[in-house]
């Protein structure tokens, strides 16, 4: 595709727009999307759109952006319309501090981890069921700061892939501990069929922006590719997106807890669940030690 047609295809011809994701690298998928951001200073969820046989997410953003995920998101986009050149300058200044951004955002990410870590075991204490689905969103999280510490920003379709790439040293060490927490070695071809529903019903209920197509694309892919461990990483890591935007209002959602189930592929044993905290909690702590003390 001639990526300079993309604005007039999808009617956004009026701002600065860019094209990021998967797509701007060599290590895109079949299955990836067209990931397009429109800087319209807009605060609404990102839009599915289909066209000629191609999905685009176009997302939102705005110049005052202050967020390290999402500045880190925009670090490599592919300028297609920039007439006031604002765009440029602002893509420059992330540039010059990409660095520092790395490292905010894995500290945050330890941070909500060890939340995460806590959350799973006040759950366990006071026997809630959504125990599980904060321990599983403490892996992911994990996951995401040993990613960052290798100055790396990836969608969750290619995390496990680059985990495994990433070379031995005091940091990567503790990717062990992610692939230990988050159940890959769980992963059959049966499961992930079911996970895939769930997290598709788990996704229309919370996003409700057609992002299911898109899961089910994945999905396909991956399985079509024999990339098991794969899949189960980008369900799950899907699932933990979601489950954090309705973290502060579980208590008006415990219904939730019967697709999450599924959807998570959730551990059902305690003790399990308390060890496995422990593991990530201090992964967390060490990395938080040795890097931004």
């Amino acid at each position: 595709m001639d990526f300079q047609t993309i604005p007039d295809k999808l009617g956004l011809s009026d701002f600065p727009i860019a094209l990021g994701g998967c797509k701007v690298y060599e290590n895109s998928f079949d299955s990836c999307g067209y990931d397009v951001v429109i800087f319209d200073d807009k605060d609404t969820p990102n839009e599915i759109k289909s066209l000629d046989g191609d999905v685009f997410v176009v997302h939102h953003g705005t110049f005052s952006e202050t967020n390290s995920k999402k500045l880190l998101q925009y670090a490599d986009l592919q300028i297609l319309k920039d007439d006031s050149w604002e765009l440029r300058m602002f893509l420059s200044k992330i540039k010059e501090k990409q660095k520092s951004l790395f490292s905010d955002f894995a500290k945050n990410s330890l941070i909500e981890s060890l939340f995460c870590c806590q959350k799973t075991k006040e759950s366990i204490k006071n026997s809630d069921d959504f125990a599980s689905c904060w321990q599983k969103c403490a892996a992911f999280y994990l996951a995401d700061a040993i990613v960052s510490l290798n100055n790396k920003r990836l969608g969750p379709t290619h995390i496990l892939e680059s985990l495994r790439k990433f070379p031995k040293n005091s940091i990567n060490e503790h990717i062990s501990i992610v692939t230990q927490t988050v159940g890959i070695e769980r992963a059959t071809l049966v499961l992930l069929e079911r996970m895939v529903k769930s997290t598709i019903g788990f996704s229309d209920m919370i996003e409700k922006n057609n992002h299911s197509q898109i899961i089910q694309q994945k999905h396909d892919y991956f399985i079509k590719n024999s990339m098991i461990s794969d899949c189960y990483f980008y369900l799950g890591y899907i699932n933990k997106e979601n489950f954090i935007k309705i973290k502060n209002t579980l208590n008006r959602n415990h219904d939730l807890i019967h697709v999450l189930k599924t959807a998570f592929d959730i551990e059902a044993d305690s003790n399990v669940l308390l060890q496995q905290a422990d593991l990530i909690q201090n992964s967390c702590n060490t990395l938080l030690t040795a890097d931004f003390e």
